[in-house]
């Protein structure tokens, strides 16, 4: 047998390898999904392609429609082709639709690119994250995830800082020509990154799977069992069987106020706090502090939730966020203005996140993954909603509301997730007492 550290150390180049290379892959999917917000001021202030507020909300709209399609496309696309496919043509994806942004000469070509480019980013963030849960050292899962997550928003952080340094000497179609640039990836991706060991089992091919365990002395992992697809519609059913219809459609309503909240932030604070009159380098300069404190949110709010529960953490992380957005409102001396903005990202950026935890840790084993898988689908509803209702408050003169729409989601998603909680929390005390009674007059195992 191995000993316990060499059990740990198992498989440890391997994941640093995965992680690497899917870390890279994810920033430059925050790039291209935070590069819009980033430019927008530039092209509503140049009147690009002839753009209105209320179009630059339809564009916005554009790609987390996308995102929509190819998160809910990626489960089945992996499953028949592969992970490291499925990544491979992610990257390729969005990097041609920002070329296909760049020379874009009508409104229309631009939206085509934003929708295609929202495909490419939402396949591959779930794959990126299937991937590394599969390489991750024993144990490290949920740090892993973490760490991968960072990726995303330190793509958005370098979003800000190519709309400051290329797109004012060079104009707005320069930014969309640096998202071509992780195509150049592609081959690297090809060449380096491993497939799935869990696909290549799932597959049959289970030969090529110990080889590249072997090499690595990686972990293999179990066949799993074969599933008919009726099962799967089961899963879904439980969802609503009993009293859990309720808890899911909270959920759901929960998930569909935070990732409107999380895109049309995204996709609006430059231009928002230029309309409250900060200058423009001070605009971009919030993306950063936002994305700065998606970062460190990501990492404290995971311990949090280990100590006090993810449902509390998310509900009371909600109810900051919305604080936070609404004071955004408020013109304040810019030192307070960048406090309020960094804070507002290390809360707003991973409250969206605890419910999913929230909703691993309530779902039977069995039905986790529909239950997360679904709860993120509605919740894209939202990411789709939020950058539209920027765009129509702008375009009616209300971007002053723009703020306290986005502080009400977060205020909803607080409530949503707060009643889902405190309603499992007074199921917890019945099926206590209802296992007490059970194993009152049940043997002790053993006996």
């Amino acid at each position: 047998m191995s000993s316990s550290p060499a059990l740990s150390a198992r498989g440890s180049r391997l994941a640093l390898l995965v992680v690497g290379l899917c870390w890279l892959a994810v920033l430059f999917d925050g790039l291209d999904m935070f590069i819009y917000g980033s430019v927008l001021p530039h092209m509503l202030q140049e009147k690009a392609l002839g753009i209105t507020s209320g179009q630059a909300g339809d564009l916005g709209s554009y790609a987390t429609f996308g995102m929509l399609v190819g998160a809910l496309a990626a489960g089945t696309v992996a499953d028949r082709i592969g992970r490291k496919k499925l990544m491979v043509s992610c990257v390729a994806l969005f990097s041609l639709a920002s070329g296909l942004c760049a020379i874009a000469g009508s409104v229309g070509v631009f939206g085509l690119g934003r929708t295609l480019a929202g495909v490419g980013l939402g396949g591959l963030l779930p794959t990126a994250i299937s991937m590394v849960s599969d390489y991750a050292p024993r144990g490290r899962a949920a740090i892993t995830i973490g760490l991968l997550m960072t990726a995303h928003h330190a793509g958005g952080i370098l979003s800000a800082y190519v709309a400051l340094w290329i797109v004012e000497p060079l104009g707005w179609r320069s930014a969309f020509w640096v998202c071509v640039v992780p195509l150049l990836f592609v081959p690297v991706l090809l060449k380096f990154l491993p497939e799935s060991l869990s696909f290549l089992v799932a597959q049959g091919r289970t030969e090529e799977a110990r080889t590249l365990a072997g090499r690595y002395d990686a972990e293999l992992p179990a066949a799993p069992a074969d599933r008919p697809a009726t099962a799967r519609w089961e899963n879904l059913a439980n969802l609503f069987r009993g009293g859990e219809w309720i808890q899911t459609l909270l959920y759901w309503l929960a998930s569909f106020g935070g990732l409107l909240l999380v895109y049309g932030v995204a996709t609006w604070l430059p231009t928002l706090m230029r309309g409250e009159g900060y200058e423009l380098g001070s605009a971009l300069t919030f993306v950063v502090l936002f994305n700065l404190g998606g970062v460190v949110g990501m990492l404290v709010a995971g311990r949090a939730s280990d100590r006090f529960g993810a449902p509390r953490i998310s509900a009371i992380w909600f109810a900051l966020t919305a604080c936070g957005v609404f004071l955004l409102s408020v013109h304040m001396p810019l030192a307070l203005t960048f406090a309020v903005v960094f804070l507002t990202g290390v809360f707003l950026n991973s409250a969206q996140t605890m419910i999913y935890a929230t909703v691993s840790i309530g779902s039977a084993p069995a039905n986790r993954a529909t239950a997360v898988g679904w709860t993120s689908g509605m919740g894209r509803f939202g990411a789709v909603f939020g950058p539209w209702l920027g765009g129509q408050l702008l375009a009616a003169d209300q971007g002053d509301w723009g703020f306290t729409a986005f502080a009400t989601a977060g205020f909803s998603s607080m409530v949503f997730i707060g009643v889902a909680a405190l309603r499992t929390a007074t199921a917890a005390p019945r099926r206590s007492a209802g296992n007490r009674a059970t194993s009152h007059h049940a043997p002790a195992a053993g006996q």
